[in-house]
């Protein structure tokens, strides 16, 4: 029997998102914790923690739950007490991404539009606080799905499988939580992206005019540095928060009118435009967590020079032990 084509391109996608999405990643760690970007340390901190979140979704949404135990059905995966962390863990990943990536749009509209208060915000002290303080409220948020999944069989004393809790998610509480997950991770994101990018357009057209003026015709033909710099942030920020809101917008809306929230253990038509639709979310909203070492390679020119360096110093070392 032919495998319906939906599911022959989840085989494909999947191994190769995550073949790119670990190294992609990793390198991103390690080139922006060198400090040769020429960058500032509070960016690069938020930089830095957005690719650790991205690798984890990589490493536990993407390998461990959506290619070994889709393929592996039968392996210690199964367990229910694993089976549960995995769900809590790919919550806490997802989440994590997320936020992220509003600490860095919140750290960038701060450091463009409130002079007087980005020399105590844009510091890595309060980067590291913030990035601490939303990690630990993400993991006590998704500690109910530790407690909404109970085991499917039990086979030689050894609870199998993971089954949601009817009387949980019928629950108010229950419905209220699967609500709030939705909201956090999507809904409030949005709004708060879309609200600083449009205050910091606001902020930079105002602030253009006015330096367009202040420095007169006189230097309409001279480089300015201020505006320069200013213009390679807004591009790093727009294309990271345009490609996070671009990528997430169908995992987003899809489940809100189909009803259908998880396909990694569907069972119905593969070929119902729900499923194709909602899968289809889900493969573009995990590509967000390897975009942005291609966007920092793009828009930056130390981070892509870095990024080669790293890339040929395992050969040059390679070539020097040759030729001793």
């Amino acid at each position: 029997m032919v495998q319906p084509t939906i599911l022959q391109i989840r085989d494909i996608y999947y191994p190769f998102l995550a073949a790119f999405g670990v190294p992609a990643n990793l390198l991103t760690i390690v080139i922006l914790s060198r400090g040769n970007c020429g960058l500032s340390k509070c960016i690069s901190v938020y930089m830095a923690a957005m690719a650790t979140a991205d690798l984890l979704v990589m490493i536990f949404n993407v390998i461990v739950y959506h290619i070994c135990t889709y393929h592996f059905p039968h392996s210690f995966l199964s367990y229910t007490a694993v089976c549960k962390f995995i769900i809590y863990i790919n919550s806490t990943s997802l989440n994590m991404s997320v936020w992220y990536t509003i600490l860095f749009t919140v750290d960038r509209f701060v450091a463009i539009c409130c002079q007087k208060f980005k020399t105590k915000y844009c510091r890595v002290r309060t980067a590291a606080a913030a990035i601490t303080t939303v990690s630990v409220l993400i993991y006590f948020q998704s500690i109910p799905f530790l407690f909404a999944y109970k085991f499917q069989q039990i086979i030689n004393n050894i609870h199998w499988g993971c089954l949601p809790r009817i009387d949980f998610f019928t629950s108010p509480a229950g419905v209220g939580f699967i609500w709030m997950q939705i909201v956090l991770t999507t809904l409030f994101p949005f709004a708060l992206i879309l609200l600083f990018n449009c205050l910091t357009v606001r902020r930079i057209l105002v602030a253009s005019r006015a330096r367009r003026g202040l420095r007169g015709h006189s230097s309409e033909n001279q480089s300015d540095p201020e505006m320069e710099n200013r213009r390679k942030s807004i591009i790093l920020l727009f294309s990271v928060s345009g490609s996070f809101i671009v990528l997430w917008l169908t995992a987003t809306f899809s489940p809100l009118t189909s009803g259908l929230t998880n396909t990694a253990h569907y069972r119905g038509d593969y070929t119902a435009p729900a499923y194709i639709a909602t899968e289809t979310g889900y493969m573009l909203m995990y590509l967000s967590s390897c975009t942005n070492t291609c966007i920092y390679a793009a828009t930056q020119t130390k981070f892509r020079e870095e990024l080669k360096n790293v890339v040929k110093s395992p050969w040059t070392l390679i070539l020097t032990l040759v030729k001793k």
